[in-house]
């Protein structure tokens, strides 16, 4: 006897009882929702996202408690539905980025097909192979995050959750959050020098979404990131400055010598080379490693393809899928979809490439989650290939131009999609074969979930993007280059003055690729700086008389200049509050007077859509400092050959350090958590610490779009750059590095007495 013939889920197929209903379907959609948010701030902000069902699950079962008993299987709708958002988000924010770095523009229309026909087309490619993965293959395939949700709605059905732990974790990390980032009671990021090694510095982003993603990440792979973070800038950023600073020329890509250059641009110009060579090379040591399961996971799912045709007369409702005319149908309409859409300009050979590459790796997805868990799927690696074998194809018969860069990337981003989204409906499916729910409930649930959370997603990628983006005056910088007359250009307004908008796709007599303002002259003005990728940290921000604008201050003969509307002005740190200037940084003029505040603004660095960005422009261009990119490709194999893992390694040495380090101390508590209460793998998936650590991932990302709102506020004139920051209040404190370290081991010690407090009872109370 089979074992899946053997198997009896949690509820009978006899049993009939409340399933899909309109308040599951709602609450699914607004739990992913509240999670597609969540994911795409973690994609951009670490390239990593974290599963969503198990916390969707507690939440769902909790919720509808409160308020009236819902059924195990409507629980289970719940978390089917919701769990769509942040494998679609991870798609998203993982490849399209890649255009703002190739002197293009994201757009909302093309974010939303995206995520839209790439999450529909990954849940239809895996219909067919349900019976084969899931049921006949029950005892082989674990589906480790199926099965550990299964166990949460079994025990939520028997009267018990610990979903106060997720709500815990998500009050604290909204409210450190805002406390931090919105009110600034204290820094963010705590950084220290290390003294008599120039350009050696350790730094600490104290957020509560990064020690969760540590925790939930484990010890291993939390050390493997922070030891990558400490090559870049412990060694290699010190010993670039050793061999370096004689130099009075800039070294290629830097345009300015490495003497005058601080940690952070340095690894601008060249440590992000090295980490995306790094990463690359990761990502397909992964895909080559996974490839004797990718071969058997293809030939068997072609071979479940078979079996359901023979198996789709089953009347037992845990056996009903969706019919395979809906399967097929729908399938063929996304497509042709995808090939006549305006907005994703893709033309028939992308098309192609979408179905084969789309059906092989939601294929490959959908059996690799069923062996080592979605967290080890390489999604990374998967589209790494597709991008590769695109653009190669696109460079053979001569699509190099910007508008064929695109198109590759938007067949890599769809098949990254689906592929995503594959994996996460195999393990939906899973929990529900376990629970006894009905295989094409959950399928038409999952489509829900597709569509409404693919319609927020763009919104916000597009949102915090907006929120971080800064101008940088370029008025003196290019004056050989005139723009080309666009009469349908965009206009923007910025400072009082409409410019015209001005795409560079290409580098032009010296000009970077990017996007700028220019007047009516067809002068370069501004360079517009995107939030996301990228690398003009500091903000220009108006000031009143009351908060310290014409108040004189000393000027150090070394301070900087930038200009701002064509005038320069000196840079101005000012550590201790004088003649009623508060501390911060400012543009003064000639005089001393203050002009202007420069904000610090948070960037997102989207490591994955860097790394894509690069191989397009690596292939299609031919334009890249290959001697850094090798550097970061024989750094991978090192590592491989030492036995470390090179893809988190990678990760951390691409990331700042101040990244790496908050995720290495989550991993850190998670090992002492571990190694006191014994717990084992199984366990731990469903530990309070765990929960804890998905709640303040949660609410820390919803305080971060937050943040963003009130960026976005102060940025258009909408509020006063005071009406929140209350730094002031505790003056110096606020800006010390210290200080901001107090409340930060506060969260580990909170994460610590809640993963040992109960972590032996499995989520249950």
């Amino acid at each position: 006897m089979n074992e899946h013939a053997s198997h009896k889920p949690y509820v009978a197929p006899e049993t009939s009882m409340a399933e899909v209903t309109i308040r599951g379907l709602v609450l699914g959609s607004l739990l992913g929702i509240l999670f597609a948010a969540s994911s795409v701030y973690l994609g951009l902000k670490i390239g990593l996202t974290v599963s969503a069902s198990i916390p969707i699950a507690v939440l769902s079962i909790t919720i509808f408690r409160a308020f009236s008993r819902a059924t195990i299987l409507e629980n289970n709708i719940v978390q089917t539905t919701g769990s769509a958002g942040e494998s679609i988000a991870a798609g998203v924010a993982f490849t399209l980025p890649s255009l703002l770095l190739m002197g293009q523009d994201l757009e909302y229309m093309r974010i939303l097909l995206v995520a839209l026909l790439g999450g529909l087309l990954g849940v239809l490619m895996m219909i067919p192979l349900r019976h084969g993965l899931i049921v006949k293959e029950h005892g082989k395939l674990t589906y480790p995050e199926g099965t550990a949700c299964a166990d949460v709605l079994i025990v939520g059905e028997q009267g018990g959750t610990n979903a106060k732990t997720v709500f815990l974790g998500a009050g604290v990390g909204f409210g450190y959050a805002v406390l931090n980032q919105i009110v600034r009671f204290w820094k963010e990021t705590a950084g220290w020098a290390v003294q008599g090694f120039k350009g050696a510095s350790l730094a600490v982003e104290v957020a509560p979404a990064m020690i969760g993603v540590g925790y939930i990440i484990g010890p291993r792979t939390a050390a493997n990131m922070m030891a990558g973070g400490s090559l870049a800038f412990l060694i290699l950023i010190p010993l670039i400055h050793v061999f370096g600073d004689g130099l009075s020329a800039p070294i290629y890509p830097a345009t300015k010598p490495i003497s005058q250059m601080s940690p952070g641009e340095l690894r601008n110009a060249y440590i992000l080379y090295i980490g995306a060579g790094a990463v690359a090379t990761g990502g397909i040591i992964n895909l080559i490693r996974a490839l004797p399961t990718i071969v058997a996971a293809f030939r068997r799912g072609l071979t479940s393809l078979r079996g359901a045709a023979v198996d789709a007369a089953a009347v037992l409702r845990t056996e009903r899928d969706l019919p395979m005319s809906v399967v097929v149908g729908g399938s063929t309409l996304l497509v042709a979809l995808i090939w006549i859409a305006p907005n994703l300009e893709i033309n028939l050979v992308s098309a192609i490439l979408i179905v084969v590459f789309g059906f092989f790796f939601v294929t490959v997805s959908s059996r690799i989650t069923g062996e080592i868990g979605s967290s080890s799927n390489p999604i990374s690696g998967m589209t790494v290939a597709t991008l590769l074998i695109t653009c190669l194809l696109f460079l053979a018969v001569g699509w190099v131009g910007p508008d064929y860069r695109a198109m590759a990337l938007t067949t890599a981003a769809i098949v990254c999609v689906a592929a995503s989204n594959g994996g996460t409906i195999s393990q939906d499916l899973k929990t529900g074969f376990l629970v006894g729910g009905t295989p094409s409930r959950q399928q038409a649930s999952i489509l829900v979930g597709v569509v409404t959370s693919a319609a927020v997603i763009g919104g916000t990628l597009l949102f915090l993007n907006k929120s971080a983006t800064t101008y940088r005056d370029v008025s003196a910088d290019y004056p050989g280059y005139v723009a080309e007359s666009d009469p349908g250009a965009e206009t923007i307004a910025y400072r009082g003055k409409d410019y015209r908008v001005h795409y560079q796709p290409e580098p032009g007599l010296d000009v970077p690729v990017g996007k700028y303002l220019v007047d009516g002259s067809g002068q370069l003005r501004y360079l517009v700086d995107p939030g996301v990728c990228g690398t003009d940290l500091d903000r220009v921000v108006d000031l009143t008389p009351d908060e310290g604008k014409g108040k004189s201050v000393a000027v150090p003969g070394s301070a900087p200049a930038r200009r701002v509307d064509g005038i320069a002005y000196r840079q101005v740190a000012i550590e201790r509050a004088q003649a009623g200037v508060p501390v911060g940084s400012y543009l003064v003029d000639d005089a001393g007077a203050v002009a202007f505040r420069l904000d610090r603004v948070a960037k997102y660095d989207a490591p994955k859509a860097r790394l894509f960005a690069l191989i397009i422009d690596g292939i299609l261009t031919q334009k890249l400092p290959w001697a850094l990119v090798l550097v970061g490709v024989f750094l991978a194999l090192m590592m491989e050959l030492v036995g470390v893992a090179s893809l988190p390694f990678a990760v951390g040495c691409y990331l700042p350090i101040s990244t790496s380090t908050p995720i290495f101390v989550g991993g850190m508590v998670r090992m002492l958590v571990d190694k006191k209460t014994k717990t084992s793998a199984a366990e731990a998936e469903l530990s309070p610490g765990v929960l804890l650590s998905s709640g303040l991932i949660a609410g820390g990302a919803i305080a971060g779009i937050l943040y963003g709102v009130t960026e976005w506020a102060i940025a258009d004139g909408k509020i006063s750059a005071s009406a929140f920051d209350r730094s002031r209040w505790l003056g110096a404190l606020a800006h010390s590095d210290e200080v901001a370290m107090l409340p930060f081991l506060g969260l580990a010690a909170l994460l610590y007495w809640t993963g040992t407090r109960g972590s032996r009872k499995n989520a249950s109370a």
